[in-house]
């Protein structure tokens, strides 16, 4: 997900499948075209959840500047403030995407047709997002 919390790429899996291992597939999923590295750098900011080496692996592959919370490491900011993580983002965007019915209950059994949902939900999210943006010409 963006930094607003609109959602950049879906992947599918069971679930007792750890975040971590999807993390790869969900790096190589976005649609978004980035900019070179070179002009400019770009950064994923993860929890402490993907403190291994499986997700450190998976984000420099990636060619992304890894900002990997270290296990064990407290949340301290500039001069002792203290920014808490924004979880809110997240679940945000995954309780409008369970306004689907479909999405919400899985009727599909085919993987495929479920990621399908999966990303028409993205798709009308942006699209909200980007009707909100636009000014109304009357």
């Amino acid at each position: 997900m963006e930094g607003s919390g609109r959602p950049l790429s879906v992947v599918v899996a069971g679930a007792n499948v750890h975040d971590t291992r999807l993390l790869r597939a969900t790096l190589e999923a976005v649609i978004i075209i980035r900019p070179p590295t070179l002009e400019s750098p770009q950064n994923l900011c993860l929890d402490k959840g993907y403190d291994n080496p499986t997700g450190w692996d998976s984000v420099r592959e990636a060619k992304y500047t890894p900002h990997i919370r270290r296990i064990g490491e407290a949340i301290a900011g500039v001069g002792g403030v203290k920014y808490p993580p924004r979880r809110w983002v997240v679940e945000r965007t995954l309780a409008w995407m369970s306004k689907c019915r479909a999405i919400l209950v899985r009727y599909e059994k085919k993987a495929h047709n479920y990621i399908g949902l999966l990303q028409m939900a993205c798709i009308l999210l942006w699209f909200r997002y980007q009707l909100k943006l636009t000014p109304v010409l009357r």
